[in-house]
């Protein structure tokens, strides 16, 4: 069981997990509150419209969020080796987005990982280039968007920089304004009030 898990279950917190996924997952003897959804589904916490999506990734049931509160959407999409039309749709009108942003293709070509591991990296069930991030940005990304925030950059296999560069292009070749947050690997982001 995770970390996370464990301090779930020790505070009876509650884990949302999607039907296909709990499964998948060795929660331990002792074992969290798990609340399952199914994946493409719109569940509420709280004040909180929570809406599901399926997203092409190697894992059981990956998923990417949006949450939308007091008029205020935001978008988690990671986790993913493109974003399909299905996907887009369910960004529409986002305020804040939290996008994958994960290697740079020529530093994962000459990186550490075994060729096997590359592969899978990028293939369609891996994980966003800061190319196909881009490419998003340039013909996908809503104009309602207020802030993006590029994360889940590899620690091996991409630099901030590199990926803020291309990002930064991208925007200025859609003559797009809006905040730029690159969440670096190994530290804590800023807060956001939104």
């Amino acid at each position: 069981m995770s970390g996370l898990a464990r301090i779930a279950a020790a505070l009876r917190i509650p884990i949302y997990v999607s039907r296909l996924t709990a499964p998948a997952i060795a929660w331990g003897e002792d074992p969290p509150e798990l609340r399952q959804f199914e994946a493409g589904r719109t569940l509420c916490i709280g004040d909180i419209e929570v809406s599901s999506f399926t997203v092409p990734h190697d894992a059981s049931d990956p998923v990417g969020f949006t949450l939308t509160a007091c008029g205020v959407k935001l978008g988690i999409l990671t986790d993913l080796g493109y974003i399909p039309e299905s996907v887009r749709f369910h960004l529409r009108g986002t305020h804040f987005l939290i996008l994958e942003s994960n290697h740079d293709l020529e530093m994962l070509k000459v990186g550490p990982y075994p060729w096997s591991v590359k592969q899978r990296v990028m293939g369609r069930r891996g994980h966003l280039s800061n190319d196909l991030a881009a490419e998003f940005i340039r013909d996908g990304l809503d104009p309602t968007t207020e802030t993006l925030v590029l994360g889940h950059l590899s620690e091996h296999n991409n630099h901030p920089e590199i990926a803020r560069m291309t990002a930064m292009q991208a925007l200025a070749e859609r003559a797009l304004r809006l905040r730029l947050v690159v969440a670096a690997p190994g530290r804590q982001s800023e807060l956001f009030e939104l």
